[in-house]
């Protein structure tokens, strides 16, 4: 006898889409309302039409913050990735040890966004900084706060102290999620441990790596509140990212307009580039598994 569906269930979501509906739909509506519209005050508003979206693709202050924001991200990718899975791969695999690791990990992951950019703000000071005092103590001159390349590491240092543990946490999952089998069989062919690392763990890591690298992409390319305490896009408009920019234009000079334009193609690149990295991590799996 068959079974009649029941799709009652369905309704038990219902809350979750009209909160969705609530807290992302709507304010996207207005954004797209503002993107296309221009105000004269008293409530007067003027269909532009793409104007806006065209004046924004066109500045030249949007490219250079892009070309940062990519740098940044790539930059981070590169070193936290790499990082991460070095340190899972050197943490106990059982033991009390385990525990203590995890919890040490995930400090940095609890720290609020402002707090972590204060704390570095403190720590990277040449006067009362552990960081940069400790440094003008050897002879080296570090001041993020006037020197570009400085501001550079000092923010690039704060993101991988503050992110890396995810990853390591997310490699850390997949390594324990290995049957032992495969390990056993290697230890039986004599395998090296590069040979293991190779062709056991990492292509059973592929998942949580493109977990890990989707995160920290997005993470990264909306940073906002870290670098904005550290060095307010400065010196000059050395880390003047895409997140810096457009909080400028909508709440320091409230031009609603193209900020509402600038968001929708911030958000639009977000989706782009993450597809993308999608799209390459699967068809390397799947290439690999021919």
């Amino acid at each position: 006898m068959d079974k009649i569906p029941n799709n009652r269930a369905w309704f038990l979501i219902l809350p979750v889409f009209l909160l969705v509906a609530f807290s992302a739909l709507i304010p996207l509506m207005a954004v797209v309302n503002y993107s296309v519209q221009d105000s004269f005050g008293g409530g007067v508003w003027i269909f532009v039409g793409d104007e806006w979206f065209r004046d924004v693709l066109t500045d030249s202050r949007l490219h250079d913050a892009l070309l940062r924001q990519l740098a940044f991200s790539s930059l981070v990718l590169i070193i936290q990735i790499p990082l991460g899975v070095l340190i899972a791969l050197a943490m106990p695999a059982r033991g009390w040890a385990v525990p203590v690791c995890l919890i040490l990990l995930a400090l940095p992951l609890l720290v609020p966004f402002n707090v972590v950019g204060t704390i570095w703000q403190l720590f990277a000071r040449v006067d009362i900084g552990l960081l940069g005092n400790t440094l003008s103590d050897l002879g080296i001159e570090f001041n993020y706060t006037d020197d570009p390349l400085h501001a550079w590491i000092t923010v690039v240092l704060m993101d991988v102290w503050h992110w890396t543990p995810l990853v390591v946490l997310l490699c850390y999952s997949g390594l324990r999620a290995i049957p032992p089998a495969f390990y056993q069989a290697a230890r039986i062919d004599g395998a090296s441990r590069s040979a293991i690392f190779w062709y056991i763990e990492l292509p059973k890591l592929r998942g949580v790596l493109t977990i890990a690298v989707l995160l920290r992409f997005m993470d990264s390319f909306m940073i906002f509140t870290e670098p904005f305490v550290v060095t307010g896009g400065g010196p000059g408009n050395a880390t003047n990212f895409l997140s810096i920019v457009l909080t400028n234009w909508a709440i320091e000079r409230r031009d609603l307009g193209p900020a509402a334009a600038f968001s929708i193609i911030y958000f639009l690149l977000v989706l782009l580039i993450c597809w993308m990295f999608y799209t390459a991590i699967t068809r390397i799996g799947q290439s690999d598994k021919r």
